[in-house]
């Protein structure tokens, strides 16, 4: 990739309409994640199904998270435009989609599809934010990035609620697809990378499909394990077997694979096996602090929504303002020793989180989120920079493609982890899950091991941050 002469990397630079294109790309699926939590009541008075809508979201999930290796192989075989481009018309139609359903069923498979652009939005625009920027440029590059995320924390629910009460919740969807063209148009209009050099190399479907089955079965059973079905119930050994099984036969077809999806060598190089763990351990976090946060704020501290969103959208401002000075110090320091100076806010913040209690201060619990999102910003960043920088660009693909798979599946983990921790010490007090609402105490009680978990979770993040190897920078400074 032919990367521009000049040093800035803010909007008014020769870069900073692709850079625009990427946010807004990336606010896409950052929205997404949000801005229906608050629709959920009117969605469900309109169309019903109240026991279905928790597949509103896992179903979401699920398929944004299966795909996303696979696009990452593609676009180091085809390049990175078409793969962005078709992930953005298939979010674009599954918005369509969602916005004309008829019923909760029908949204919840026009969900999936928009799940299936948005796998491939994300790690394209972080890839391609690889591509274009230096090692020097990249922290700032994600610290932009990583700010839609903070944005979207804030203005999604918000922007969820207007709609719902003021116009229809269908405009929910319907808003996305102005953005899905204006994003499309600056990418085509301004990024123009260079076509994969060489003979065509043959995609491996076998394998492609034989990885998306299993990771879908796997995720699906850490999702609704114990919620729409019992752990130890037959349903949820078979799909459990049934994922292991084919990730099994997907592992053999990689063996012999001449343009494997998945290359073995991600699973045996240190860097990246360490970097993908922290990013899976950064999304069991990520998981656990959005799910109970703002629960344990309105509910056992007795404030309003809005003061329970804010709370949890302290993490989301200090994350990109660290994660933009990182490259500050990895470049001194560093990508080990930098992630260890972010473990140092993480665990204070982690540790703080485990002391809250009924009759504590949601300022408590605002400190503690910005902590933990100042030590993130100083981790996931650097930690993805690094993976992106010990290759080269026919495989950057592939690795962050991997990197956002591990944060999607430590996020499914997260959820099932949390769910049971949460579950149990509920059960344990005088109320029983699902047939009353908790009071104050027992709801500190049942959210209390899952801060606790949290903490745990911190404690080895940082023994993998410590295993990264510490390269200032594993390739020469032009990307």
């Amino acid at each position: 990739m032919t990367t521009p002469s000049r040093v800035d990397v803010g909007f008014r630079s020769e870069r900073g309409p692709i850079l625009v294109a990427l946010m807004l790309a990336t606010s896409l699926v950052a929205l997404e994640s949000t801005i229906l939590a608050t629709a959920v009541p009117t969605i469900v008075a309109d169309l019903g199904g109240f026991t279905q809508f928790p597949w509103l979201f896992s179903g979401y999930l699920l398929t944004q998270a299966v795909l996303v290796p696979v696009y990452g192989k593609l676009s180091d075989t085809f390049g990175r435009t078409p793969v962005l481009l078709f992930g953005i018309g298939v979010f674009a139609l599954g918005s369509v989609l969602c916005a004309l359903a008829w019923s909760m069923p029908a949204l919840i498979a026009f969900r999936a599809v928009q799940g299936l652009g948005a796998g491939a939005v994300l790690p394209m625009a972080q890839t391609i934010a690889g591509d274009i920027y230096t090692v020097a440029e990249r922290a700032k590059a994600q610290g932009y990035l990583a700010s839609v995320w903070g944005m979207s924390a804030v203005v999604g629910p918000a922007l969820g609620g207007v709609f719902a009460d003021f116009w229809s919740w269908r405009w929910i969807f319907w808003i996305n697809v102005p953005l899905c063209a204006v994003a499309a148009w600056v990418i085509v209009r301004n990024f123009h990378e260079d076509r994969p050099s060489g003979s065509a190399r043959r995609v491996d479907w076998a394998g492609a499909v034989t990885l998306a089955a299993g990771a879908a079965l796997v995720i699906l059973g850490l999702l609704e394990g114990g919620q729409s079905w019992a752990w130890s119930s037959a349903l949820s050994i078979g799909i459990f077997a049934g994922g292991i099984a084919l990730l099994a036969v997907f592992g053999w077809i990689e063996s012999r694979a001449a343009e494997p999806i998945l290359p073995m060598w991600v699973l045996t190089r240190r860097v990246l096996i360490t970097t993908s763990a922290v990013s899976a351990l950064v999304g069991a976090v990520v998981l656990g602090l959005t799910s109970y946060v703002p629960s344990f704020v309105q509910g056992a501290l007795g404030t309003s929504a809005v003061v329970a969103g804010f709370a949890l959208a302290t993490m989301t401002i200090g994350w990109p303002i660290a994660a933009s000075q990182s490259g500050r110090l990895y470049l001194r320091i560093g990508f080990r020793l930098t992630g260890l100076v972010g473990a140092i806010p993480l665990l204070a913040g982690a540790v703080l989180l485990t002391r809250v209690e009924v009759g504590s201060s949601p300022w408590h619990v605002a400190g503690s989120c910005v902590l933990i999102g100042l030590g993130m910003g100083l981790i996931a960043s650097p930690a993805l920079i690094a993976a992106q920088s010990s290759v080269e660009w026919s495989e950057r693909g592939v690795v962050t493609g991997a990197n956002a798979f591990a944060r999607a599946l430590g996020s499914a983990v997260g959820v099932a982890v949390f769910g049971a921790l949460a579950n149990t010490a509920l059960s344990r007090s005088d109320v029983t899950p699902g047939r009353s609402v908790p009071d104050a105490t027992q709801l500190a009680v049942s959210v209390a091991p899952v801060f606790t978990a949290v903490l745990v979770c911190a404690v080895i993040l940082t023994v993998c941050v410590a295993l990264i190897p510490n390269r200032r920078q594993s390739e020469s400074d032009s990307a």
